[in-house]
């Protein structure tokens, strides 16, 4: 053993990118289609995330951004605008993967925005994270995630 960490899978990065995509977009207003292009242009570009996947993801998600908000305030302790801004667009991403990916199991959704959490977010962000995605997927997911509790 190695001790070092798997590889991360294409869609991973992808969701890597986009959350970092989201971020500008959530305190620059910065339009996704400019995101797209600075993204492409930098000297790494999309390294080996999925491109088409990260399109998908970060226009899908500024979209539908006015009815993830509505589905994720039930489970936050505090107004959606205090939300640090990188848990925020972890929330956003996770809400959109869950509402609009059926073929990604919640439990990856839930799996793949803690791991977010854990790189770009506050210390115990990840805790936050992981209790409003699991209260989310109980109600967008409800035959898969066990139903309302």
């Amino acid at each position: 053993m190695t001790g070092e960490a798997p590889p991360i899978s294409r869609r991973g990065l992808s969701r890597r990118l986009t959350v970092q995509a989201l971020y500008q977009w959530l305190v620059n207003e910065t339009s996704p289609e400019t995101l797209l292009r600075q993204f492409r242009e930098q000297e790494e570009g999309l390294g080996r995330a999925d491109p088409v996947y990260f399109e998908e993801l970060l226009k899908g998600t500024v979209a539908a951004a006015p009815d993830l908000i509505v589905a994720l305030v039930p489970f936050l302790d505090r107004p959606i605008n205090q939300l640090d801004p990188v848990e925020h667009a972890i929330l956003l991403l996770g809400a959109y993967e869950m509402a609009s990916k059926p073929e990604v199991p919640w439990k990856v959704v839930v799996n793949e925005s803690v791991n977010l959490a854990k790189i770009f977010g506050a210390e115990d962000g990840y805790k936050f994270v992981n209790g409003v995605l699991d209260k989310l997927a109980r109600v967008t997911r409800a035959g898969e995630a066990g139903g309302s509790t």
